[in-house]
């Protein structure tokens, strides 16, 4: 389809749009009676006509309205003439503020004729009839009131009047009042307005006007608008909007883009970095500073606003702390808490790890101001205290020895002073044995983890073997009967769910050090589930007290669930606890079976996704409470199908037990 751009309504053309039509209206070209226009607000009024023949107009009403308007007598300055409301009025509003992109568009054959709009205007009823009969109620009042005065009356007093001279109108005061609301309208009431004729749809003149909706001229001569290349057609499309860089919200004063940033001088894109950052490795700086800075000139700022601590740079207390100024939380000047970062700077200078206490007590500066510089600086753990935020960057250490001697100098300056003002005791200035052992913390990667834990369990096993020997030539002294071989004996192990494993973690700090459920400091006389003596009994009996408990409280348990609450059970118990000797799944189940519980073989569909221990279901049969029959008929009802309805669980339970049992009743019961 060709689309060609119609430029004689250019300017001229506005869209109405008209409210709801009343049955007793039309808009066709008899109704309109009048037409008035203000350009440059862009503001019509309309004056058009009711059929007070239509069955849906309201005669009485009208004549009503027209009498409260109007009153008894009709003259000139009548609204209506007739003595019936037989017009209304309609002002118009601006539907939008920007109508550069709306276009009035005509199709014909073949071709689309695109006219822009100038304007589009919502027209709305006005009731400006309504205050001139409330004006004419009033006049009317005021003219019964005064009736009955004398003429004696009539003659005004002498009055004594003030005179009083303006003051000149500041500035200041003139803006307010240009800005005011009732300036605005007078402004608006001064324009005149122009009287329109209105030309109805079939009128010559409009099929005439409606010619110029359409382009006068196809050639491409007339088009020149069509005529661009792709990228003046493009910021055609997308214009630079100015409007836009204007209405931007202003950021907040904490916060700078990196576009502005780059547009300081390297000193103060330096300062203002480090300033928010506070800790940061040269290589991160270098890279937010852009491609093409020079790294010595970065080394020479860097040094005026950060110290070096354990090879990255962190921010100087002073930039955080400028003079004149306090702490927020305890009012202390910016010269005490500088002392206080710096004593805690150079801390991590020395160790990894810094106690938040042994700072307090040396600084003797609040808790909140104490917390405040270690936040700046290090990442709290727990149990372990203060550890600096980043490793420690060797390779900056490497390439740059002399800022690093530097520094160094600069620390033992401001050590010297921090020793004249705290005191520091030799405990504070040596560092501990085990940091100083490492400088800086290892980095193990994934791999490495992987080959020592192999290796730590093929030394375990060597252990454990070594035990195994040691434990058979005591059993073929004890009993020559017992007779063992040492390659067939291994750790019993079981299918146990890929999700809910029963055996603990082989690693440190992971259940006190257990390997493959065999706690390796303690004897191996457990493997294949063989106690020594009466730990046999002492075992059961744990084990017996935790699944008495565990379901007591959840009443109805999966073999995965129980094993994923044993696990965790074993976590919480100190080193060397009975429990460790190694538990089997068929162990477990059968303490489950002996503790008064049964399995119930619910009939799960064949094609569920769940784990065989997920299928296994244990239930408690007697609680020794009042639901015990309950529990049990509704356990028999999901032995026969898995999913019911509450409804047939209800009537089920009624029956069986003989009473019938209410809602909350029921829901304990399912609960």
């Amino acid at each position: 389809i060709d689309v060609f751009l119609a430029r004689s309504l250019l300017e001229k053309l506005y869209l109405f749009q008209y409210p709801i039509r009343p049955a007793s209206m039309t808009y066709d070209d008899v109704t309109h009676l009048s037409a008035k226009i203000k350009p440059k607000q862009q503001k019509v009024e309309l004056e058009m006509a009711i059929d007070t023949l239509n069955p849906n107009y309201c005669r009485s009403k009208g004549e009503q309205i027209a009498l409260n308007v109007d009153g008894t007598c009709t003259d000139e300055t009548s609204t209506y003439s007739s003595k019936l409301m037989d017009k209304q009025t309609f002002c118009s509003s601006q539907a939008a503020s920007n109508v550069s992109r709306y276009a009035a568009a005509v199709y014909k054959k073949g071709e689309l004729h695109l006219t822009p709009l100038h304007g589009i205007l919502q027209l709305r009823p006005s009731f400006t009839y309504l205050d001139k009969a409330d004006a004419k109620h009033r006049e009317r009042e005021a003219a019964n009131e005064g009736g009955d005065s004398s003429q004696d009356e009539a003659e005004d007093d002498v009055k004594q009047i003030t005179v009083r001279f303006s003051r000149p109108e500041t500035e200041q005061a003139r803006q307010r009042r240009v800005q005011s609301y009732e300036f605005l309208q007078k402004r608006q009431a001064e324009e005149h307005w122009v009287h329109l004729h209105y030309y109805g749809l079939k009128d010559s003149r409009s099929e005439h006007e409606r010619q110029y909706l359409f382009s006068q001229g196809h050639g491409l001569a007339e088009n020149t608008e069509l005529i661009k290349s792709p990228s003046e057609y493009l910021m055609m499309l997308m214009p630079a909007s100015v409007e836009e860089e204007n209405d931007k919200p202003v950021a907040p004063s904490n916060v700078l883009s990196m576009a502005q940033l780059r547009t300081l001088p390297l000193a103060d894109q330096i300062k203002i970095l480090m300033k928010n950052v506070k800790v940061m490795p040269f290589a991160n700086l270098m890279s937010l500073l852009g491609s093409g800075t020079d790294s010595t000139a970065v080394l020479r700022c860097i040094q005026q606003v950060a110290m070096l601590v354990q090879g990255n740079w962190v921010v100087k207390s002073d930039v955080l702390y400028p003079k004149d100024t306090s702490s927020p939380h305890s009012g202390v000047p910016a010269e005490v808490l500088c002392r206080g970062r710096d004593f805690v700077m150079w801390k991590f200078t020395q160790d990894r790890w810094v106690v938040r206490k042994e700072v307090a007590a040396v600084t003797k500066l609040c808790p909140e101001d104490v917390k405040d510089f270690l936040e700046h600086m290090s990442v709290a753990r727990i149990n372990k205290g203060w550890e600096f935020m980043l490793p420690y960057d060797e390779d900056f250490v490497k390439k740059h020895p002399d800022i690093v001697q530097r520094q160094h100098m600069l620390w033992m300056g401001i050590q010297a002073k921090l020793e004249k003002v705290y005191n520091l005791l030799k405990e504070h200035l040596t560092p501990k044995k085990q940091e100083a052992q490492s400088a800086h913390p290892l980095l193990v990667s994934g791999e490495q983890r992987v080959s020592m834990a192999k290796a730590k369990v093929k030394q375990n096993y060597g252990q454990l073997e070594k035990e195994l020997q040691k434990q058979k030539a005591e059993m073929k002294s004890n009993d020559t009967s017992a007779k063992m071989d040492v390659s067939n004996i291994r750790i019993k192990e079981e299918p146990v769910s890929d999700e809910e494993p029963m055996d603990t973690s082989a690693y440190e700090g992971m259940n006190n050090g257990i390997v493959n459920g065999l706690h390796a400091e303690n004897s191996t006389d457990s493997f294949n589930g063989h106690l020594p003596g009466g730990c046999v009994d002492r075992v059961a009996q744990e084990l017996k007290a935790f699944v008495s408990s565990t379901f007591k409280k959840q009443f109805v348990l999966t073999l995965s669930e129980l094993k994923r609450l044993f696990n965790l059970h074993l976590a919480s118990l100190p080193p060397g606890h009975t429990l460790f000797s190694g538990i089997s799944d068929k162990m477990l189940q059968d303490m489950v079976l002996d503790t008064g519980c049964k399995q119930i073989l619910v009939p799960f569909p064949p094609q569920t996704a769940a784990s065989p221990d997920e299928l296994k279901v244990y239930a408690l049969w007697e609680a020794g409470d009042t639901y015990d029959q309950h529990r049990q008929v509704l356990l028999e009802i999901f032995s026969k199908n898995y999913r019911v309805r509450r409804n047939v669980i209800q009537n089920q339970l009624s029956q069986e037990c003989g009473e019938d049992l209410n809602k909350q009743e029921v829901d304990r019961v399912l609960k």
